[in-house]
């Protein structure tokens, strides 16, 4: 099994190649990034959640501590993600952030109707989407206590 599927603490659920490496870096200069896997869309997630297709074999029982999750992606997107990990005996209690550039109402809603533990839109200024992922990294990663 490769070693990089193997202790994965923080999930990064995102399409945008940008976007991902902001977040990527981010989390590396306030040392939150060990143990980071970055999968580009929500069936992939899916797929290594629940040990399924090229992650057949993987220990479920292994959870990311944090997925962060955009929505808007292609194949699976995720809202679909959300509604599947929620729905799951086995995977309802992992804290799900939906980082995010959607705004809209219905999506707020419907995150959070199904169970999402934050929800947050993506600053667009360089400095404040850095800030902002370094605050979600410090919380979720160091001050927040979870499931057992």
């Amino acid at each position: 099994m490769n070693s990089m599927i193997q202790g994965v603490e923080i999930l990064l659920v995102e399409d945008n190649e940008n976007d991902a490496e902001l977040t990527i870096r981010a989390l590396k200069k306030n040392n939150l990034a060990n143990g980071l896997l970055h999968l580009s869309d929500g069936e992939k997630a899916l797929n290594f959640i629940f040990g399924e297709g090229e992650y057949a074999g993987r220990h479920i029982e292994e959870r990311p501590r944090v997925i962060v999750l955009d929505i808007n992606m292609p194949r699976v997107g995720g809202i679909e993600v959300l509604e599947r990990l929620k729905s799951d005996e086995r995977t309802k209690l992992i804290p799900v952030i939906v980082l995010t550039s959607s705004k809209e109402s219905p999506d707020v809603h419907r995150c959070y109707e199904l169970g999402v533990n934050s929800y947050v839109v993506k600053p667009v200024e360089f400095e404040d989407f850095f800030k902002a992922i370094a605050s979600l990294g410090f919380f979720w990663m160091i001050v927040n206590q979870p499931p057992a």
